[in-house]
């Protein structure tokens, strides 16, 4: 039987471990991608969020403040989820802060369609100085004196006292104890729409299987997802990974989309996300 023809899909996400252990099934080879030759395109988040703004990759890691600005040409995979469950961003500085202090410092943010600046903003209650840095440049340019605070995303959650930096807020706890325990919906993956039901179902499906694979082979999904952890040993990466990659990964359920409801909801009443804004899931 003669297989089709193979369609070329550009895949973005993050060069971080969960990212990676997600698409290690892919990566590896183990998981059957036919009809399709996947491109992985590894770019920063806010990178990837203002790429898919432009619909350029068939299939992206997005955060999900981003996502309420691309509904129109994405769909949100139900798999795929970086959702913080009683953790998430955290901001962190020189010397101890309150919330006060924080909306006069200068803060560094890892971009202002990430998660973790919708949430800052929603904890804060009002606008705040901020710059955007490279998340991965964050911690140096707080511990510099180059601004004030920093916003912090992905494995600088458990680096930060190495540079003797101050816990100030945990976002995804403090999100959880607001809602009565629901996550923090961070990030997601989104495919484009003009694949067509059909690809869109079948993308989904591979990238399930990937986290699938993962999960089931994580001795060697961990190996994989080493090569992307920056300062992190192979204890600090299985615990950044089991932060980011479980049970939420495999499908948002009931508790996790109404998060996401609730979070753009909020995100609404302070302008960051537009009214008209509408979730639609590959189910």
């Amino acid at each position: 039987m003669t297989r089709p023809e193979t369609s070329l899909v550009r895949v973005g996400h993050s060069p971080d471990p969960d990212d990676a252990f997600m698409f290690y099934g892919i990566a590896s080879g183990a998981v059957d991608t036919a009809p399709y030759e996947i491109e992985q395109i590894l770019e920063d988040i806010e990178t990837l969020n203002r790429r898919a703004t432009q619909g350029q990759l068939e299939v992206s890691a997005v955060s999900i403040h981003a996502y309420a600005h691309l509904t129109g040409g994405y769909a949100l995979m139900p798999c795929g989820a970086s959702m913080g469950d009683g953790y998430g961003p955290c901001v962190v500085a020189r010397s101890k802060m309150t919330p006060g202090d924080l909306t006069r410092a200068t803060i560094a943010v890892p971009g202002t369609m990430t998660s973790a600046f919708l949430a800052l903003r929603l904890f804060l209650g009002q606008e705040f100085p901020h710059k955007v840095v490279p998340f991965d440049r964050i911690l140096d340019v707080v511990e510099a004196g180059e601004a004030d605070a920093g916003l912090i995303i992905h494995e600088g959650q458990l680096t930060y006292g190495r540079q003797e930096l101050e816990l100030i807020t945990d976002l995804g706890l403090w999100w959880g104890e607001r809602t009565g325990g629901l996550p923090l919906p961070l990030g997601g993956n989104v495919v484009r729409r003009d694949l067509g039901s059909e690809g869109m179902m079948r993308l989904t499906g591979i990238l399930r299987e990937s986290i699938e694979y993962g999960l089931a082979n994580r001795k060697a999904a961990l190996d994989y997802a080493m090569d992307f952890g920056r300062g992190l040993d192979r204890e600090l990466t299985d615990r950044f990974v089991g932060m980011y990659v479980n049970d939420w990964t495999l499908d948002y359920g009931d508790r996790g989309r109404r998060s996401i409801e609730r979070f753009l909801d909020e995100g609404r009443t302070v302008g960051l996300v537009p009214r008209n804004a509408t979730v639609q899931f590959v189910d």
